[in-house]
C-alpha cells in the first residue's frame, strides 16, 4: 500500500494475529482513538493490486484510510526502542547461516505469500556480515506502512525486511507500496517512518537517507509500479494495439508474477444463434527457462479447454492444485506429467457477465524449477490483474462499438445524401448506395440482384432477370469502385436465392485450401407487401493489415443490411416518382381536355364581342330587387359585361375586351345546368348584389381600392364554379378526391382553383396587364373572398364584424378590417336570395329545398341515416317554419350589421324583414291547420325580438 505523506495505512492481511505485549496492545489502542480518518489522495495504481482488494467484494475487512499519523508512529518507536532493536536485531540474524548457500536473501514462506517472487533484489547480504551503519540506513529511512497492530509476530513483520521492502512486487499479495514515482522530490525522505532511536546500543545512528535508484521501477517486481498497468494510464485506448495483444500482456504478465510454467487465454464469443463458445486469443505459452521444452498434445488442449468452459459456465474461478489425484480428470502419465496444477479465473465485465478465462499451469520457482500449487493469493493476484483486463476489454469493446456506429452513421448519411438527389436511372441509384458501403466493409465485390415481374422460369424456381455489378480495386491507401456489365448467368446466384427463398441474412465464411468463401447476403424487402424485391450481397473481405481474406463481422452484416433497407427505400422511391410522373402526365392531359371543354366555341366568343352590351339601367342590374329568373343566356353574359364596363374595370386594368368575352363565357360553362340551385344563374345573381352595392355605395369605392373592387367582381362570378349539389359535409363523409385534396372547406377550395385555371387558360387571361405584386394581391384577395362564403366562416367572423357595426365610426384603413368587410360583402351578395321579392324568393327556396331533399336521400340511401331537419325531404311541410329559423340566425342579423354601416344598403335589410314576414304568414297558417302549438309559442318568441 501506497504511503500517504502524513497518514499510514492499516495492515490489509485479513489472516493476520496481534497476539503481543500487553504494553504493546495499550499504546495500539491509544493509537487507534487519535487515528485520522481525513480522506487520501491516491497516488498511483497499486492499492488496487492487493490481494485483499477485490472490486467484487461487497465488504472488505479494513479500510484504505485508516491509519496513522508518521509522528505518532514515530512517537511509538522512541518509546519502545527494546522491541524495535531486538526486532531488526532477529530479521537481520534470520538471512544469515542458514542461507548462506542461496545467491538471494530467501525470505520464510507461509501457504498465501508470494515471497518466492521477491528474490530478485538489488540489495544482497553476505551470509555472515554484520548489519552495518548503510544498511541501518536503508532499515530507517525506508518507507514502510506501519500498520495500527504494533505488537504483530515476527512472521507478519517479515515485510519489514530490508530485501522485502526493496524487492516486494507492486502486485504481490503483501508488498508495501509508495505512491511517489522514481526520483521524485517527495520521496527524499518517508514520513511514515521516523528514525529508529538512538538510544538503542545495537543499531549505529545513520543520517542519510536511501533514495530509490532508477533500477526500481525498470521491471514489476523491482519498484512500487506496475508496469502493465501504468501502460494503460500513460496510452489509454490507443496505446493498446489489438485486443489480442492486449490480452497476450495480461496473461504473459501475471503469468511470470505467479511463477507459471505456461499460460493461456481464451475470450467469449457469442454466435448469431446467441450461444456461447471460446475462442483461443493466446494459445498455451511456455514461461520461464524449464517450461521452454514443453508441447501439449491436442488432449491436452482438449482438456485445458473443458477445464475452462468448466468456468465460464460457473463464472468462478478454479484452484486445482493436484490434477493426477482428481478423479473427474482421469488423466493418462502423460498427462499428469505435463500439467499437474491449474490455475483458472473467469474474466468479467463490469455487468459481472463472463467475457473470458484464463489459464496458469504449472506453478514453478524461479531458482530450480521445482513444482508447487498456487495458493489463494495467488488466485487473488490473477483475480484482479483479470478485473482489470475485464474492464479494459468492456472500454475497448465500447470503444470499437463506437468506431464502428461512427462508420455506420458515416455510411447512412452517404445513402441518405445519394437518395436525396436526382439520377438518370434506378441501376446508377443503386450503384452509388451500394458503393456507398464497400469501403467501409472491405468488400470486393458488391452484387444486387433484382427479381423480375414474373419471378418463376420454367421449372417454377424463383429466378432474377437483373444485377448490378460493383468490384473494388484498391489504389495504394484510396480504392476505385467500378461497375461492371456481368451477364446474370455468369454469377454464382445460390445463395443470393436461399436469402431470398428464406426472408433472412445469409453468411458464408470457410478459408481453407480447396475453397475460399466469405459472402453474406441480406434480402430488400417491400416494407408495404413484406415481399423481397431484391437481394444484396457482399463477398470477399480482405484484411486491412495483410492480404489474407477475412470472414464478415457483425458490424458488415448491418451494413449490409442498411443496404438493403436504404435499396428499398430506393426502390419505392423510384417506383413513386416514375407513378408521380405519370400522373402529372395525366393530370396534364385532362387539364387540356378541360380547358378545350371549358373554352367556349369561337362562334359564341364572337357573337358576345359583337353584341350591344344594354345598358345596367335596363337590365335593372342597379336594383337591388334585380331578377336574373327569365333572362336569356345571352343576356346574362352581356349583363355580366355591363358590370365589369360600368365599375371601369376594363379601362382602369386594360383587359381585352375579346379575352374578358371568352372569360364570361368560360365561367358561365364551369357551372353545372343539372345542379337546381347553385349555377350559372346563382352566380349572376351574387355578382348583381355585389354591383349594386358598390354602385350605390360610394362610401365602399372610397374604402376599397380598384384591385379590391375587380377582386370581388371576380370572385362572386366564381365563388361557386362546379357546385356538385352537396354540402362539404356530405363530400368529406363519401371521401371524394376533393375531400383529401384540402380537407377543409373542399368546396370553397375547389371553386377557387377552378377560378385560377380559366384564368391562367389561352385566351381567358384578363388578369395579364397586371404587374406580378397586383397578380398575386388579386389572387390572394380571391382566395379570401371565395373562401368566405363558407358558411361557417362566416360564423366565426361575424360577432367581429357586428361589434365594428354597433360604434358611431369605422376606421377603414386597417387590412384586416378590410379584409373582414370584403368577407361579410360577399356573403351578404351569397345571401342575397332571400333580400328578392316575393315570388322570387318562393321560387329560389323551392329550388334550394329541391337540392338539399336530393343529398337527403343520398345519405339515406348510401349511410342508412336519418338527414339533418333541412335535407329530409320528410320535413317538406315544415320549410315556411325552417326559412323564418334560417332568416332569424343566418341572415338577418348580418344585412342589420351591413345597413347600420351602410345606409345605402337598406333594401337588403327590409328585403329580408318583407320575406320573413311572408313565411311567417305561412307558419301561422301551417298552426290554424295542424295546431302545433310548440311551433307557434317560439315564433312569436322570436318575431317580439
Amino acid at each position: 500500500m501506497p504511503c500517504l505523506q502524513s497518514e499510514s495505512l492499516e495492515c490489509m492481511d485479513p489472516d493476520r494475529t496481534t497476539p503481543g505485549p500487553s504494553s504493546a496492545a495499550g499504546t495500539e489502542e491509544s493509537l487507534r482513538r487519535e487515528t485520522v480518518t481525513a480522506p487520501l489522495i491516491v497516488k498511483d495504481m497499486s492499492w488496487f493490486f492487493s490481494p485483499l482488494w477485490n472490486p467484487r467484494s461487497k465488504t472488505r475487512s479494513t479500510r484504505f484510510e485508516d491509519g496513522v499519523k508518521s509522528k505518532q508512529v514515530e512517537a511509538w518507536l522512541d518509546d519502545h526502542s527494546d522491541f524495535t532493536s531486538s526486532y531488526f536485531l532477529r530479521r537481520a540474524s534470520s538471512v544469515s547461516g542458514p542461507q548462506a548457500e542461496s545467491p538471494l536473501p530467501r525470505v520464510p514462506r507461509s501457504s498465501s505469500d508470494h515471497s518466492d517472487l521477491l528474490r530478485k533484489g538489488h540489495h544482497h547480504l553476505r551470509p555472515s556480515s554484520p548489519i552495518n551503519s548503510s544498511r541501518m540506513s536503508a532499515l530507517m529511512y525506508r518507507p514502510v506502512p506501519l500498520s495500527s497492530h504494533l505488537s504483530a509476530p515476527p512472521d507478519c513483520m517479515d515485510r519489514f525486511s530490508p530485501e522485502v521492502l526493496v524487492n516486494h512486487c507492486p502486485c504481490s499479495p503483501r508488498s508495501p507500496r509508495s505512491p511517489f514515482p522514481p526520483h521524485s522530490s517527495r520521496f527524499s525522505f518517508s514520513p511514515c517512518l521516523s528514525r529508529i532511536h538512538p538510544s538503542s546500543p545495537d543499531i549505529p545512528h545513520s543520517p542519510h537517507p536511501l533514495y530509490p535508484t532508477a533500477t526500481n521501477s525498470a521491471l514489476c517486481g523491482h519498484g512500487e509500479y506496475c508496469p502493465w498497468m501504468m501502460e494503460f494510464l500513460r496510452g489509454g485506448l490507443s496505446s493498446m494495439g489489438s485486443v489480442g495483444e492486449l490480452c497476450q500482456g495480461a496473461v504473459l504478465h501475471t503469468g511470470e508474477l505467479l511463477a507459471a510454467e505456461c499460460c493461456c487465454l481464451s475470450l467469449v464469443k457469442k454466435d448469431c444463434g446467441g450461444s456461447n463458445s471460446l475462442k483461443e486469443v493466446v494459445a498455451p505459452t511456455a514461461l520461464g527457462c524449464l517450461s521452454e521444452g514443453i508441447l501439449y498434445s491436442h488432449a491436452h488442449l482438449e482438456l485445458l479447454k473443458g477445464i475452462m468452459e468448466c468456468a465460464v459456465a460457473t463464472g468462478s474461478p478454479m484452484n486445482l492444485r493436484d490434477m493426477s489425484g482428481d478423479s473427474r480428470f482421469g488423466l493418462d502419465d502423460d498427462q499428469s506429467s505435463k500439467i499437474r496444477t491449474v490455475l483458472i479465473v473467469p474474466i468479467k465485465n463490469h455487468r459481472g457477465e463472463v467475457v473470458g478465462v484464463a489459464v496458469m499451469i504449472n506453478k514453478r520457482n524461479c531458482c530450480n524449477g521445482s513444482v508447487s500449487v498456487f495458493t489463494n493469493m495467488d488466485e487473488k493476484v490473477l483475480s484482479n490483474h483479470m478485473d482489470v483486463l475485464g474492464l479494459v476489454l468492456d472500454n475497448v469493446q465500447l470503444y470499437e462499438s463506437s468506431r464502428q456506429e461512427a462508420k455506420r452513421s458515416q455510411a447512412l448519411i452517404e445513402m441518405a445524401q445519394v437518395l436525396s438527389k436526382k439520377h438518370c436511372s434506378f441501376d446508377v441509384l443503386l450503384s452509388k448506395m451500394a458503393a456507398t458501403i464497400m469501403p467501409f466493409t472491405h468488400a470486393q465485390y458488391c452484387t444486387i440482384f433484382i427479381p423480375g415481374k414474373q419471378t418463376l422460369d420454367e421449372n417454377d424456381q424463383i429466378s432474377f432477370s437483373n444485377v448490378i455489378h460493383l468490384e473494388c480495386e484498391e489504389l495504394g491507401s484510396t480504392c476505385q469502385i467500378y461497375r461492371r456489365e456481368r451477364d446474370i448467368s455468369d454469377i454464382d446466384q445460390s445463395h443470393a436465392l436461399q436469402s431470398m427463398v428464406a426472408m433472412e441474412t445469409l453468411k458464408r465464411s470457410q478459408i481453407s485450401e480447396e475453397t475460399i468463401t466469405s459472402l453474406v447476403c441480406c434480402p430488400v424487402r417491400n416494407e408495404r407487401s413484406a415481399n423481397v424485391i431484391a437481394v444484396c450481397q457482399l463477398m470477399k473481405k480482405w484484411s486491412i493489415d495483410s492480404d489474407d481474406m477475412e470472414a464478415f463481422n457483425r458490424y458488415d452484416e448491418r451494413l449490409l443490411e442498411d443496404l438493403a433497407l436504404y435499396c428499398g427505400l430506393a426502390m419505392q422511391y423510384v417506383k413513386a416518382v416514375l407513378i408521380t410522373e405519370e400522373r402529372r402526365a395525366s393530370i396534364e392531359v385532362t387539364q387540356e381536355v378541360l380547358a378545350y371543354h371549358i373554352t367556349a366555341a369561337e362562334q359564341e366568343i364572337q357573337a358576345l364581342l359583337e353584341a350591344s352590351i344594354p345598358s345596367a339601367e335596363s337590365l335593372h342590374m342597379l336594383d337591388f330587387h334585380f331578377s336574373e329568373f327569365g333572362l336569356p343566356e345571352e343576356r346574362s353574359t352581356q349583363a355580366t359585361i355591363r358590370m365589369f364596363l360600368d365599375l371601369n374595370l376594363v379601362q382602369d386594368f386594360n383587359i381585352d375586351y375579346k379575352t374578358l368575352c371568352q372569360w364570361v363565357l368560360s365561367v358561365r360553362r364551369g357551372y353545372r345546368n343539372s345542379v337546381p340551385y347553385h349555377n350559372w344563374s346563382h352566380a349572376l345573381s351574387t355578382a348583381q348584389s355585389m354591383f349594386a352595392m358598390l354602385m350605390a355605395t360610394d362610401q365602399l369605392k372610397t374604402i376599397f381600392s380598384r384591385l379590391e373592387i375587380l377582386a370581388l367582381m371576380i370572385a362572386t362570378l366564381n365563388h361557386d364554379i362546379d357546385h356538385r349539389g352537396v354540402n362539404n359535409s356530405y363530400i368529406e363523409r363519401t371521401q371524394q378526391p376533393l375531400a383529401q385534396l384540402y380537407g377543409h372547406s373542399s368546396l370553397e377550395n375547389h371553386h377557387y382553383n377552378l377560378c385560377i385555371f380559366i384564368l391562367d387558360n389561352t385566351g381567358s387571361q384578363i388578369l395579364s396587364s397586371l404587374s406580378a405584386e397586383d397578380h398575386r394581391a388579386v389572387l390572394h384577395m380571391l382566395k379570401r373572398a371565395i373562401l368566405a362564403t363558407d358558411l361557417n366562416v362566416y360564423m366565426e367572423r361575424r360577432t367581429e364584424f357586428f361589434n365594428l357595426a354597433k360604434k358611431s365610426r369605422v376606421n377603414w384603413k386597417s387590412e384586416k378590417k378590410k379584409d373582414l368587410l370584403r368577407s361579410m360583402l360577399m356573403t351578404a351578395s351569397d345571401l342575397s336570395a332571400i333580400t328578392k321579392p316575393w315570388p322570387e324568393q318562393k321560387r329560389i327556396a323551392n329550388l334550394v329545398t329541391m337540392e338539399f331533399f336530393a343529398q337527403g336521400d343520398k345519405e339515406k340511401q348510401e349511410f342508412k341515416i336519418k338527414p339533418i331537419d333541412i335535407m329530409n325531404r320528410e320535413n317538406s311541410p315544415r320549410l315556411p317554419y325552417m326559412q323564418v329559423e334560417y332568416i332569424d340566425d343566418i341572415c338577418y342579423p348580418l344585412y342589420k350589421a351591413v345597413s347600420r354601416l351602410f345606409d345605402t344598403c337598406s333594401p337588403l335589410l327590409a328585403g329580408c324583414k318583407k320575406n320573413r314576414a311572408n313565411w311567417m304568414h305561412l307558419v301561422m297558417e301551417a298552426q290554424e291547420e295542424n295546431c302545433e302549438n310548440t311551433s307557434c309559442v317560439t315564433l312569436k318568441t322570436q318575431l317580439e325580438e
